[in-house]
């Protein structure tokens, strides 16, 4: 798979990483929907550059678990909970679990603290912690394998396309920026941006299709195997306006490597 079809599976599903911050975030809503988002879109972007269409497994499917893999990762690098307090929580969560099931409703505090032998601050101590722990992130759900993590070499290369994709974001028109930004990062419904814009429903979906047209063209020029010359357009607006896109995305590339020197 060539950087031109890699690229074009990246911006594609851009959308997937929204949706499983937001699926993620509604759960535990004490998380960083910037963090996940920004773990998220490495995880796309590696899932891209190790996709085998020829096993015959969904690209969505392929990618799905390792962006949920990096989420529970970069959760449990920040995790709060020691040892003996997810210890403490996961006794809280299976006895209010049994008595659910036995009670046929959710049991009272004084229930759970009578079976759990503790007073009432130390269940609905556990309760809180709870439910702001990575715990539930535990499970085979977000197992992935070793061998998906990227080699140093790797994340170079991963950090280099990723600044590719924040370049093509950036560089796009203020208002094809705004909407990109709150559909594919703050998951935001197309009805509220258009009510929020004054604009219809058709408009926000129309900008939304031809950014995605223009990213594709910036990653392409900016970031393929592929001679510039042979690059056919996707994007519908004028040349003019394509190549100051272009010329955008550079400047920005430009920018984020001079303060990547600098850091460094």
């Amino acid at each position: 798979m060539n950087r031109k079809e890699r690229n074009r599976l990246v911006v594609d599903n851009l959308p997937l990483v929204g949706y499983l911050v937001s699926e993620v975030c509604a759960a535990a809503s004490h998380l960083s929907r910037d963090d996940l988002a920004s773990a998220g879109a490495i995880a796309l972007i590696t899932s891209a550059d190790s996709f085998n269409p020829e096993l015959g497994v969904p690209f969505g499917a392929f990618a799905r678990k390792r962006i949920l893999g990096a989420f529970a990762d970069d959760m449990r690098s920040s995790d709060w909970a020691t040892r003996g307090a997810r210890r403490r929580i996961k006794e809280t969560v299976a006895v209010q679990d049994s008595l659910t099931a036995a009670l046929g409703r959710k049991p009272s505090i004084d229930e759970m603290a009578s079976a759990l032998g503790v007073d009432r601050e130390s269940v609905r101590a556990g309760l809180a912690d709870a439910s702001r722990t990575v715990t539930t992130l535990d499970g085979p759900t977000t197992e992935y394998l070793a061998a998906d993590i990227p080699l140093p070499e790797e994340s170079l290369l991963v950090a280099e396309r990723l600044s590719y994709l924040r370049a093509a974001v950036a560089a796009l028109p203020a208002s094809m920026r705004f909407i990109v930004e709150q559909i594919y990062f703050k998951d935001r419904a197309v009805k509220d941006i258009a009510a929020e814009l004054g604009i219809t429903h058709s408009a926000v979906s129309q900008q939304r299709a031809e950014a995605v047209r223009l990213m594709r063209d910036g990653m392409a020029t900016h970031y393929s195997d592929t001679d510039g010359a042979d690059i056919v357009p996707q994007s519908r607006i004028s040349p003019v306006r394509r190549i100051a896109y272009l010329t955008g995305v550079s400047e920005h590339i430009t920018r984020a490597t001079r303060a990547s020197a600098v850091l460094a």
